[in-house]
């Protein structure tokens, strides 16, 4: 009898747990619904709504920074997925967190930041051909990016560079001027002392 009512009050206790399970995913697939017909917002709130049910999800908390990223709210959606991609979870899935960290990174214009969460990815999963691709394009842009910042070093430099001898050469004038006015000065010193010693 005690093992019955043991038995009993153990699967009482189960039935909340159990409940608010069925509570996270009813909302994870009301968000996913909403997802697929592009009202992000909606989905978000969906998401979270699942979260409060279970903290720990991980459908709910990388659903949740799609919905965000969609929304172009990138810093959320990086917060979300670093968080994803720095906890335990099975390779397929932190692959999957480093993805999308790196997608948000990289419409941040974080280019090395993002071809770091793009090679955790490829190292978690190899076979990932949207992160190759990805890797690769970052990589492309960071490189532009690299000879467009030498390009405009370079034209500084050779800015400053024209400035410094325009002002050198500014400054030769201004000798050659004023050793012109000094020359005529003494000219007129000279003439003014034979004016005054023919008086």
């Amino acid at each position: 009898m005690k093992s019955k009512i043991i038995i009993i009050s153990g699967l009482l206790l189960l039935i909340p747990v159990l409940a608010m399970g069925q509570a996270e995913r009813k909302y994870i697939r009301q968000g996913n619904k909403q997802y697929r017909e592009e009202v992000f917002d909606e989905s978000e709130i969906l998401y979270r709504k699942a979260l409060e049910k279970e903290e720990q999800s991980y459908s709910g908390e990388f659903n949740l920074g799609d919905a965000m990223y969609k929304q172009e709210k990138y810093e959320d959606a990086q917060k979300n997925f670093a968080s994803l991609a720095n906890s335990e979870l099975d390779r397929v899935k932190k692959s999957s967190s480093f993805y999308n960290l790196g997608n948000t990174l990289l419409k941040g214009n974080k280019l090395k930041e993002s071809i770091e969460a793009y090679k955790s990815s490829l190292r978690l999963d190899p076979g990932n051909q949207e992160a190759k691709y990805n890797l690769a394009y970052a990589q492309d842009q960071l490189k532009q990016q690299e000879e467009q910042q030498k390009q405009e070093d370079n034209k500084e430099e050779s800015k400053q560079d024209n400035n410094q001898e325009n002002n050198k050469d500014k400054g030769d004038k201004q000798e050659e001027e004023d050793s012109k006015d000094n020359e005529e000065q003494d000219d007129q010193d000279g003439q003014n002392d034979q004016d005054q010693d023919d008086n």
